[in-house]
């Protein structure tokens, strides 16, 4: 997925000034999708010079004028013609993995640190997901259709951390036979 097509779909409901959309992008889209707000910013100013954007600037008494972004008609095009190409898988960058790739006598101890960190930031992250869902999704079905389809990327979080929890049930116990704990 490309960050333009993520900043796009942030601006489908309003238009939002770089530092807002950042600070949604976080709260969404940013469960799935990364960037710095350096990013961010470079990539409103090519969707605006592309015409996908318009910015009009905004008088804020006591601070400096603010640029706010909205969706033009030839950005919602571009973004509908996407919505039609084929999706992109990107491969799993996960240094994790690469360090069980590695795992020996000498660091089994800190890579069982590892794995019940990762499990915890997993378990932190499951209960936010959870909170968003029963606030916001609890009735999936009289959800209006894009709404409907924030709901399945929600959901499909939700489903990939449980997984990934029972996995690393999985590695410590397995684990635990290595080091001769009793469990994680």
């Amino acid at each position: 997925m490309a960050l333009a097509q993520a900043i796009m779909t942030s601006l489908l409901d309003a238009d939002l000034s770089g530092s807002e959309l950042a600070r949604d992008f976080e709260k969404s889209m940013g469960f799935f999708w990364q960037s710095t707000h350096q990013q961010i910013y470079q990539e409103l100013r090519k969707l605006a010079a592309k015409g996908w954007l318009n910015k009009r600037e905004v008088n804020q008494s006591g601070k400096p004028n603010k640029n706010v972004y909205g969706l033009t008609l030839a950005g919602r095009e571009a973004l509908a013609d996407w919505v039609f190409g084929p999706t992109k898988v990107q491969p799993t960058k996960d240094e994790l993995l690469l360090k069980l790739y590695n795992l020996s006598d000498d660091n089994v101890e800190h890579v069982i640190g590892e794995i019940t960190h990762r499990r915890e930031e997993v378990m932190q992250r499951l209960y936010l997901y959870e909170a968003i869902r029963r606030r916001h999704y609890d009735d999936p079905g009289s959800l209006p259709v894009r709404h409907k389809g924030v709901y399945l990327a929600l959901a499909s979080g939700i489903h990939q951390g449980e997984q990934f929890l029972s996995w690393c049930d999985e590695a410590l116990t397995l684990l635990a036979t290595v080091t001769g704990s009793a469990g994680h």
